[in-house]
């Protein structure tokens, strides 16, 4: 039972902290509510399980191997997050859900396979709690992940709404996107120089 309570704990931590995800779904929490965030949560959401189990059954001993694909994937993680940071601090601040571009549940997806967060997350959880041919461990340790981190990401949407009453004219929106879209360009950058 207490692996099961560290797998809980690991997953709850990484799944709540800041992050490129987070920050994208704060953001499209506060401008288009959590109803409307949710395909991007649910995209975050598959698509770090997804990861997770690709990574579990194997993939993990190729990039062990070739290590000049993280090198890879980190540029073009760092590169993704800026795209969508340009796309945040660009919003034209207005609050119609129409006029902005909602994120959607590929881009989710997508940016767990490309966020270097995700990648390390997936690795030293799979080096942590499961061993080199169980796939029981991995089942069980994917399956908690999927809710946790569903739950996790999900709870940025909430307080990103929850900061809408906040934003209740145009100019306050625009500058809360600038914020939030400078914060995931900070990220960016700090992944792309590191």
């Amino acid at each position: 039972m207490s692996l099961i309570f560290a797998m809980i704990t690991f997953a709850f931590v990484m799944s709540i902290s800041p992050g490129p995800v987070n920050v994208i779904t704060l953001t499209s929490g506060a401008s288009r509510g959590v109803l409307k965030t949710l395909p991007f949560v649910s995209g975050a959401t598959v698509g770090f399980t997804a990861l997770l189990f690709v990574l579990g059954i194997g993939a993990s001993q190729l990039i062990e191997q070739y290590p000049k694909f993280m090198e890879i994937l980190g540029v073009c993680g760092a590169l993704f997050i800026l795209y969508m940071a340009y796309k945040i601090a660009m919003s034209d601040g207005t609050l119609s859900t129409v006029q902005q571009k909602q994120p959607r549940f590929h881009e989710g997806a997508l940016l767990q396979w490309l966020n270097p967060k995700a990648w390390i997350a997936c690795i030293s959880g799979i080096a942590a709690f499961t061993t080199q041919g169980e796939f029981s461990s991995l089942l069980l340790f994917c399956g908690l992940y999927f809710f946790i981190c569903y739950v996790g990401i999900s709870f940025w949407a909430i307080i990103g709404a929850q900061t809408r009453r906040f934003l209740t004219t145009k100019n306050h929106l625009l500058w809360f996107n600038r914020v939030m879209g400078g914060s995931l360009g900070v990220v960016g950058i700090y992944l792309l120089l590191s």
